[in-house]
């Protein structure tokens, strides 16, 4: 395990603490039986209810614990390892991989999510990454509503060492989203990031923007955007839900990024959000570093979700 892997997981672990212990708090304490008895598993399951893992992901998870056995020596370690990995059995099937090195270039990304959900600050941390490995990347700032969003976004293509892109405010969004296309293509750029404004998600009008965006960057590249990110922020509990209902009909979303991890009681919404949606879990966040957002690791965020620490091989 690297050190910064170490790293990642400890934040992992300590972003999601309040999580496992609303959902672990009484598990050690009442599972003694041999077999667990029916008020056990109830008991159980109301605390991953709680902890926004849906009632079907909750009833399903409490009904493989329950097969169990455990008796008054079972560690509180070895019940929380039985839970961990009756929630990854949830998880791993919803694993993903982003990777736009491996594509075409340039690889477009389309981020889309509503106001406050970590868009731009993910925009900015994948540009780090990128840049790091060596890799030229051009943003644009296509949340022409908010000078705010687009002077944040200048900051991070500056910190990444990233070229950035945008226009006045009120500017036409999918018209910068064709020029900026278009400069990455002419000057052989490896990646570009195109972060959109927060679409309020009962917002046809906005939302109709959105499609008409991929629209007009089809023109330059009928393959593009080859990535189409969600943004979810995970505070928001089970409202994550609609988000990801709405944007997943409207738009071709071929993955989720789950930020904010480290804020919430609730990082269980994971569990239902990956299940609900068509596209699988990519990222997640928790903090504000640049390491801060990862590949999402199936095992290891149930391990920590359930308040035990991982490893890494290598």
């Amino acid at each position: 395990m690297t050190e910064q892997q170490g790293g990642w997981l400890k934040r992992l672990s300590g972003g999601l603490a309040r999580t496992s212990r609303q959902m672990t708090s009484q598990v050690a304490q009442a599972v003694t039986a041999r077999p667990l008895d029916q008020v056990q598993i109830d008991a159980l399951e109301e605390m991953l209810i709680e902890a926004d893992l849906g009632p079907k992901a909750a009833a399903r998870i409490a009904a493989a614990f329950a097969e169990q056995r455990f008796g008054k020596s079972s560690t509180e370690v070895q019940i929380k390892e039985a839970l961990a990995r009756a929630v990854a059995d949830e998880l791993v099937p919803r694993e993903g991989r982003f990777d736009p090195l491996s594509g075409p270039r340039p690889f477009v990304v389309l981020f889309i999510g509503v106001n406050g959900s970590g868009k731009t600050t993910t925009v900015g941390k994948i540009a780090s990454r990128l840049t790091a490995s060596g890799a030229r990347v051009l943003i644009a700032a296509c949340d022409t509503f908010r000078a705010a969003a687009v002077e944040q976004l200048a900051v991070w293509a500056d910190r990444s060492g990233a070229d950035f892109i945008s226009r006045p405010p009120g500017a036409d969004a999918a018209g910068l989203a064709f020029e900026a296309l278009e400069k990455a293509k002419a000057e052989h750029y490896d990646v570009l990031l195109i972060d959109t404004a927060g679409r309020l998600q009962n917002k046809q009008g906005l939302m109709d923007e959105l499609t008409k965006m991929i629209r007009v960057v089809r023109k330059l590249d009928p393959d593009a955007p080859h990535e189409v990110l969600l943004v979810l922020d995970a505070t928001v509990g089970r409202n994550a839900l609609a988000q990801e209902n709405i944007f997943g009909n409207a738009v071709g979303v071929t993955g989720i990024v789950m930020t904010k991890l480290d804020g919430t009681a609730r990082g269980g919404v994971l569990v239902p959000v990956a299940q609900a949606s068509d596209s699988p879990i990519k990222l997640i966040g928790v903090g504000e570093g640049i390491d801060d957002l990862q590949p999402f690791d199936a095992r290891a965020f149930s391990r920590s979700l359930v308040g035990l620490e991982d490893t890494v091989d290598g």
